[in-house]
């Protein structure tokens, strides 16, 4: 038990639920997947570009939008690419996209601010809960925080690709979003007082048709927060017993689909190449 990590982000909590292996080979035995050689920008670059030129935008205008937000989001959007805009697929397909992004996202904020205070981007937080074998911290870093006029809070996920299931994320096994909610209402996120989380909500960002698109997640937000929170303490428990082991995708109906350690655990070999088995 004191080899195990004592601290995760939110977005590890998931792949601590759905494959424990993964952990093990990241926070104990300490293995990063190596990135291709020489690799074009893909959908994890994209997603950094696009995210980059959204914070840009909040922290320019974190309580009023201009009316040429659609334009301002194209320059953020110029600098967040940067040299990327250089490259012939960039400039062909991502771009188009995101100016399609820059459209939506000008005509939402104009229509959401009305009852926002204050947008935040890009916050930091911790949460630390008592385990059996010592205090664990979960950590996050929120896409975005909207004080809202009510002296509520609304946490919001932006996502470039797949969106979790609702009810995975009611259900606790997508508890990204929950756990920030979780940390918001107790006042974890830095310059952030603790307030009634009130909306959870992600916006996907496809810069298709549509360009955007928002996922309200349940109608009782704090509970979902209170839930997601008791789920990490079982988890950490569990974890905290030196009995307890780092299966590979213990339940393969939740198993991730792609997973970065998947060889290293050697699933194919195991699974006989089926979706269904014990796992080792």
């Amino acid at each position: 038990v004191a080899a195990r990590p004592r601290r995760l982000p939110v977005t590890g909590v998931e792949a601590w639920i759905r494959d424990p292996y993964a952990i093990y080979a990241r926070y104990i035995l300490r293995l990063d997947p190596l990135d291709p050689i020489d690799a074009d920008p893909g959908a994890a670059e994209r997603g950094i570009f696009v995210h980059m030129a959204l914070q840009m935008f909040v922290d320019a205008f974190p309580d009023s939008v201009p009316p040429d937000a659609a334009e301002r989001m194209l320059d953020f959007g110029r600098q967040a690419f940067g040299d990327a805009l250089a490259r012939p697929g960039v400039a062909a397909f991502w771009w188009p996209r995101f100016e399609r992004i820059a459209e939506w996202f000008a005509e939402r904020e104009a229509a959401r601010r009305v009852t926002v205070a204050e947008s935040l981007a890009e916050v930091a937080g911790t949460l630390e809960i008592d385990g059996p074998a010592g205090r664990f911290t979960v950590s996050a870093k929120a896409d975005r925080l909207d004080r809202l006029a009510g002296g509520g809070i609304a946490v919001i996920d932006y996502k470039t690709g797949a969106v979790p299931k609702a009810a995975a994320v009611v259900h606790g096994l997508s508890p990204q979003l929950t756990l920030e909610a979780a940390i918001a209402a107790a006042g974890g996120f830095e310059g952030v007082p603790p307030a009634r989380v009130e909306d959870l909500r992600y916006w996907q960002l496809t810069g298709g048709r549509p360009a955007g698109s928002e996922i309200v997640i349940g109608d009782q937000p704090g509970r979902l927060a209170e839930e997601a929170l008791a789920g990490l303490r079982r988890l950490v428990a569990d974890f905290d017993d030196p009995s307890t082991p780092y299966r590979s995708q213990p339940l393969p109906a939740l198993a991730p689909r792609f997973g970065p350690y998947d060889e290293l655990a050697r699933v194919r070999e195991w699974r006989g190449g089926s979706t269904s088995g014990a796992s080792r």
